[in-house]
């Protein structure tokens, strides 16, 4: 870093006096108030450190991204304010390096950390000159549209052929279903020439054989529903009333497996704009992950509730939780911690989710349990966009 001023300044101060040192003070902070005039105007976030790490300067755009208070952070080491950032890696470089990082707070961002170290050429009477290190410059990036954009697209990817995958599944699981239905139905034609207790017998056997074919093929179209990139039918409904289903459809494994229902399901809700069956089925793939995570004797709250614009769905099962890099990889396909598990369940849950204009979240701990909300809007977004437009426009 080398200045012409500054330069000059030096050569010079044997031979200027006290009106002069005001003067050139005086260009020093109007200079010096320009630059930060600059940097508070771009979006990319700024930061200078010293040869120590300390703060020297930060401007608006980094102060929001981390959090930060410019008048507090001045002179802080900057690991200290941005928790969890390696500075000694970063720092250690002679030349320029450029990272991307995670934040998550005050907001879930990703950022591209770019730091080059700041070098003095200081001269020496021998040798000529020699460049000192004397601090960093930070440039921060917020890349998180790029990233989640980047996301969703190979989402997208790693969707569709799972599509052409369920799609070829269900067409193998249909096939013998409709060979089973058949032959069970010349069965029964058969059964109805037999007379006493025998005939009763096996006409139950086959009464329970239909019904789970029936329920075998409901699942399997209600599966196919959920994994292709379909758009929801959208009618008002009760979301209480789609849990109550659910719910009714697991009776038999509820009693099975000894297992506790505690719905606290708030009765003033709204109606909402949503795909019965869609959602159902999302409902029954939460619920379906509770029970396999408790097995037996174990306790499910679900609980709905609102605020000014979304209603919240939240499942409360006492299972053994998740660790945290499990729960970081639970919306890849295929990832599962059950023995036996697609890795389906809850990446359908999303995507039904998302395509109903709502959000999902997950809140776990290892060994106590798994709490997962869905967030799902009764306000058209439209109309809020417009209500907020007008209330500035007033104000």
């Amino acid at each position: 870093m080398k200045s012409g001023f500054l330069d000059k300044l030096i050569e010079r101060l044997g031979r200027i006096g006290p009106e002069d040192v005001q003067n050139y003070l005086l260009q020093l902070a109007q200079e010096k108030g320009l630059i930060e005039t600059v940097f508070n105007a771009i979006q990319e976030g700024i930061i200078v450190t010293d040869a120590n790490g300390r703060i020297t300067y930060v401007n608006e755009a980094a102060c929001e991204l981390f959090g930060l208070e410019a008048d507090t952070s001045i002179g802080k080491r900057l690991d200290e304010r941005v928790r969890g950032l390696d500075w000694k890696s970063l720092s250690q470089s002679q030349g320029a390096v450029s990272r991307d990082m995670e934040i998550f707070y005050p907001s879930n961002r990703f950022l591209n950390f770019y730091i080059v170290p700041l070098l003095i050429e200081r001269r020496e009477s021998v040798a000529g000159t020699k460049a000192e290190p004397v601090g960093h410059a930070i440039i921060l990036r917020d890349i998180t549209e790029s990233r989640r954009s980047t996301e969703k697209t190979i989402e997208s990817e790693r969707f569709n052929a799972l599509t052409l995958l369920a799609a070829g599944v269900a067409h193998e699981i249909g096939n013998p279903l409709n060979s089973l239905h058949i032959h069970l139905q010349l069965m029964e034609r058969k059964v109805r020439r037999l007379d006493g207790k025998v005939k009763e017998e096996l006409q139950e056997a086959i009464s329970i054989s239909r019904a789970e074919i029936t329920r075998l093929d409901s699942i399997v179209t209600q599966f196919l529903q959920a994994i292709r990139p379909s758009k929801p039918v959208l009618h008002l409904e009760n979301v209480n009333s789609i849990v109550e289903e659910a719910l009714r459809f697991f009776a038999p494994e509820i009693a099975d497996r000894d297992i506790v229902v505690e719905p606290e399901l708030r009765p003033d809700l709204p109606l909402i704009e949503l795909d019965r069956d869609q959602m159902k089925q999302a409902f029954y793939n939460v619920v379906k992950n509770s029970f396999e995570a408790m097995k037996r004797r174990g306790i499910l709250r679900i609980r709905t509730d609102m605020d000014a614009t979304h209603v919240n769905v939240s499942f409360t099962d006492t299972g053994g939780g998740m660790s945290a890099e499990s729960l970081s990889r639970v919306f890849e396909p295929y990832f599962t911690t059950k023995s036996s598990g697609s890795g389906l369940g809850l990446l359908i849950v999303r995507r039904i989710v998302r395509e109903h204009g709502g959000e999902m979240a997950i809140e776990s701990n290892e060994g106590k349990g798994l709490t997962l909300t869905i967030r799902l809007p009764y306000l058209d977004k439209r109309v809020r966009m417009l209500e907020a437009g007008t209330s500035k426009a007033e104000g």
